[in-house]
């Protein structure tokens, strides 16, 4: 994201905010573990500069993968270029209707010719292991009635009076909406993006001053918080919390400075992870067990994105790889900035 500090410093008011527009829409993608390439960023700078239109990026981008025969893993990154193109012209535009309909364009209009389901409400259930959940899943929508869980939210939401709440009543009450909206999760991929893009826009028919940034650095801890948000089991003494969404709002919105850890967010935090840094090592089995899920959802991902991800020092991380190495876990194929994670364990 360095790419687009320069444009930052200058300070030109057009240069500045489409230059955060384009972090936010590349800093989206780390939800699903994607990058973009180094194309996209070198297009975004010609977008930047007033070169190009954004409707040149991605027709340049388009051609480029026409041209560009892509491998399996490469699709991902052909997919962050494009949704990323995607977010920063929806982003750009003035325009919004709080509706369903909304709702699934922007689905739509992110995933087309990506996703063969695009702006469709799946027709499936589905299930999601999160390691923040410690291998649990939210429990999603049922196929059957999503698009009458869908109308009744926005019905009820459209119909809720904000008039007499103070500003704090009233981000507490739009993060209970987003909050039910994505447990919904009406999409079989792409959910929490689409979430994200829609309540930015539906946040500034509010007046607020939104910090886009938010989502460009904490959108991994944007989707833990609503995964936190809409996950009990009270046999564990486990409940359904909205408290780290609204830090993440309190900064969103508010200037404030909570701190967003994701570590924070595990469900045995408190327990385990808690006391985990470079020289006590009583929680490592823990410690693993969270960068193996990591490792397992992308086999593409980083050591330096493990580290951003559970706020641990890169040291730490390595050390815990070393560690899932030598357990015969994982193994690493090819070189360190190519290769990707094979699961063996």
């Amino acid at each position: 994201m360095e790419n687009f500090e320069e444009y930052l410093r200058q300070g030109e008011p057009n240069k500045v905010e489409k230059a955060k527009v384009w972090k936010t829409a590349i800093g989206l993608q780390q939800i699903d573990g994607l990058k973009p390439s180094d194309y996209l960023l070198e297009t975004a700078k010609q977008n930047i500069e007033g070169i190009i239109t954004i409707e040149q990026v991605k027709q340049r981008i388009d051609s480029y993968y026409k041209l560009h025969t892509t491998k399996f893993d490469e699709e991902r990154t052909e997919e962050a270029d494009k949704v990323s193109a995607r977010i920063t012209e929806i982003l750009s535009e003035q325009t919004f209707t709080f509706s369903p309909a909304e709702y699934l364009t922007i689905h739509r209009r992110l995933f087309q010719g990506i996703y063969k389901f695009a702006g469709k409400i799946r027709d499936y259930n589905i299930t999601k292991q999160e390691w923040v959940l410690n291998g649990e899943t939210v429990l999603y929508g049922s196929a059957e009635s999503l698009k009458a869980t869908l109308e009744y939210d926005f019905r009820q939401e459209k119909q809720f009076s904000y008039k007499g709440l103070s500003q704090q009543e009233t981000i507490e009450h739009i993060a209970r909406f987003i909050s039910y909206l994505w447990q919904i999760h009406i999409f079989g991929e792409g959910n929490t993006r689409t979430t994200a893009i829609f309540l930015i826009k539906y946040l500034r028919t509010f007046g607020f001053q939104v910090n886009n940034q938010l989502f460009e650095l904490h959108s991994w801890y944007f989707r833990n918080a609503l995964v936190r948000a809409n996950y009990k089991n009270h046999t564990k003494n486990i409940y359904d919390t909205n408290e780290f969404l609204l830090r993440f709002f309190g900064n969103l919105l508010l200037e404030e400075n909570n701190t967003l850890l994701n570590r924070e967010l595990h469900i045995f935090y408190t327990d385990t992870v808690n006391s985990v840094n470079d020289t006590v090592n009583s929680t490592n089995d823990t410690v693993n067990d969270t960068v193996f899920s990591l490792v397992k959802q992308n086999k593409n991902i980083t050591t330096t994105e493990i580290s951003e991800r559970l706020n641990l020092s890169l040291s730490t991380v390595k050390r815990k790889i070393k560690d899932l190495k030598g357990q015969g876990i994982i193994e690493r194929i090819g070189s360190d900035k190519t290769g990707f994670w094979k699961i063996i364990s």
